[in-house]
Formats: structure tokens, C-alpha cells, sequence
């Protein structure tokens, strides 16, 4: 039996990037303490900030992030696998990267994600996003190693498009990792829905760290960090949207098992129309 035991870390991030530092490896620590040596931290681990000139004047390029370092040295102090959820990078003048990374137990980076599905939406007649006005999109689905396992990554509103978890799932993926910060709202509305729906199609492991609650910035998010089986089973949640870890054994002879049981990657088929 291939045992990972995994954690998902949930936080409310602050404006401040030393204060979410600080709550991160805090949480990081509690989940190695309990055993974990695959941890996931959430979106906009880094900072949470919802005017975009002051998160502007916080983003720094990749080789200048004190919180990348500072993630990549406690990886490599606890000899953990560590995917950083997502952190805002400069990649072009008034223009940042939504990035994940995936660090090794030895603190190097394996592989980056740029979210793909940048958050255009007006979610009610209060609340509007517009992450397209200061985030630029990548262009690139990412399958990484996590010791003899393949690990297929996203960040939050990707979960809405299932082509991207189909095409990682064909490709190898075994686990999926979705970091997110849902709103309220659509966390309520569709969050655990979305999460057991991609572990089912695709019969992977979702690791789902959020972020959650009242933010310094106003913002509310939905919180609720979850850990789905490839059966679309909910081994792991947390009920609340305080930060917190979530720790549980992932069994992966499961995928192997659901996708004999259920052979949907090999039965898809090529169709035309409408």
C-alpha cells in the first residue's frame, strides 16, 4: 500500500507579507508535527490585498520574494514536499503572476503554475472581480513528481473548467491540488460540489487548502479546506473558515483501483456537433 500522508493549510491572509509568513510556517510546522510530509498552503499565501496599487507595491520578482525563500528554507529544515498555494510574482511592469509553487524536501523549486482562468466575474451587484486588469494568465497546464507520484496543478477558478483536470488526469495526475480563496458566495454555492466532481471524472486525490473569513482588506472568503479520495469521497474538511490544518493518510492504490472500476479516461471518445 502507497501511503502519503498529506495536509492542507488554511489561512487568512493579511495585507501584510511578513504577517502571512509567519502565520504560514506556524501551520506548516503544526501539520510536519503531525506527521505530514506533503503540505499545500492556499491561494495568495503571501498576501491578500484587494486595492490593486498597494498589491502592486508589494509584488517583487520571483529571485526578490522573502516569503519564497523563506517557504523554500522550512521545506528543506523539515524535509517536507511543500506546494506553495499560489504568490503574486512581477512579471512585467504593473502586471503579476498568480503563482504556484512546488518545493522539494531539499528547498529547490520542481515546478511553477501560473493560473491559467483568471476571476472576471461579477458575483453579485456588490462584489466584482477584474483579476485580468492586474494578473497575467499563463498559458500552461503543469505536471510535476512528488516522489513516484504525479501531481497535476491549479488555483482556484480553474476548478471551473474541467478540460484542465482531464487533460493532467490522461496526462499521469494522480493527485490534483486546487489553492483557492472562494468568495462566500460561490464558496458556499459551489465549493464542495466542484471539488468532488473533479476527483470523480478523473479518479484523483484533490487537495483543496483556502483561504477563509473577514480579511484585513474586506474581503470575505469561504474557507472550508477539503481532501477528496478518487471516489469523490470527503475524507478530510474542515467546517469552519478559521486557520487551521487538515492532516489525513492518502491511500494512492486508490486511483489505480477507481480508474479500473471505472475506466472513463480510456472510454472517452472523439465525437463532431453540435
Amino acid at each position: 500500500m502507497s501511503i502519503i500522508r498529506a495536509a492542507a493549510i488554511q489561512m487568512r491572509s493579511t495585507t501584510c507579507p511578513a504577517q502571512n509568513m509567519e502565520q504560514a510556517e506556524g501551520l506548516i510546522r503544526r501539520a510536519h508535527k503531525a506527521g505530514a510530509d506533503f503540505i499545500a498552503t492556499p491561494e495568495a499565501t503571501s498576501l491578500v490585498q484587494m486595492d490593486p496599487k498597494k498589491m502592486l507595491e508589494h509584488v517583487k520578482p520571483e529571485s526578490d520574494d522573502l516569503c519564497l525563500q523563506g517557504l523554500r528554507k522550512l521545506a528543506k529544515n523539515l524535509r517536507i514536499h511543500l506546494l506553495i498555494g499560489s504568490l503574486l510574482v512581477e512579471v512585467a511592469p504593473a502586471k503579476a503572476a498568480n503563482r504556484s509553487f512546488l518545493i522539494s524536501p531539499s528547498g529547490q523549486i520542481t515546478a511553477r503554475y501560473d493560473k491559467i482562468h483568471l476571476f472576471d466575474v461579477q458575483v453579485s451587484n456588490k462584489e466584482q472581480w477584474s483579476e485580468s486588469a492586474h494578473i497575467r494568465a499563463g498559458d500552461r497546464a503543469v505536471l510535476a513528481d512528488i516522489g513516484p507520484f504525479k501531481l497535476g496543478m491549479s488555483i482556484c477558478y480553474d476548478l471551473r473548467f474541467a478540460d484542465l483536470y482531464r487533460r493532467l488526469a490522461v496526462a499521469g495526475a494522480q493527485i490534483m491540488t486546487v489553492p483557492a480563496a472562494f468568495t462566500r458566495v460561490t464558496g458556499n454555492a459551489h465549493w464542495q460540489t466542484l471539488l468532488a466532481a473533479r476527483a470523480i471524472e478523473n479518479a484523483t486525490w484533490i487537495i483543496a487548502p483556502a483561504q477563509g473569513g473577514l480579511h484585513e482588506d474586506g474581503r470575505r472568503t469561504w474557507g472550508r479546506s477539503m481532501i477528496i479520495d478518487p471516489w469523490g469521497g470527503i475524507v478530510a474538511c474542515l467546517d469552519h473558515d478559521e486557520p487551521d490544518i487538515l492532516v489525513t493518510d492518502m491511500n494512492m492504490d486508490m486511483v489505480a483501483k477507481c480508474r479500473q472500476r471505472l475506466p472513463v479516461l480510456q472510454q472517452a471518445r472523439e465525437f463532431t456537433g453540435p
